[in-house]
């Protein structure tokens, strides 16, 4: 499970931006997860308190958004969601295609009080 090192990763990240920043305390952390970033949202939010247990980020929450991940066709140029149409194009069924999101693991937000 990969995604406890994500998590480790990403808390040693807004640890660094909060000691940098002065920032004494955190209420929450935002982030964005692809669909298609080999990353489960459900496992990062199943481990979160487990890997924040004992640290300076016990307690605080976690808030997961889902990228839905885009395509473009490389046949007919249409941009389109991957995952809901199996990779394959809406317009003219083929399955090719260039990704142009859904791929990220992005911290967006950090709350403060």
């Amino acid at each position: 499970m990969h995604e406890i090192g994500v998590v480790r990763s990403m808390l040693r990240t807004v640890e660094e931006f909060a000691r940098e920043n002065g920032i004494e305390k955190v209420v929450s952390i935002v982030v964005e997860i692809g669909d298609l970033s080999m990353i489960v949202p459900k496992y990062v939010e199943d481990i979160y308190s487990v890997v924040t247990q004992d640290t300076p980020f016990a307690g605080t929450e976690l808030v997961i958004e889902v990228e839905e991940g885009q395509g473009v066709c490389r046949e007919c140029r249409r941009a389109f969601p991957i995952v809901k149409n199996e990779g394959y194009c809406p317009r003219c069924g083929r399955r090719s295609a260039d990704i142009i999101s859904g791929r990220d693991f992005i911290i967006k937000e950090i709350v403060v009080p």
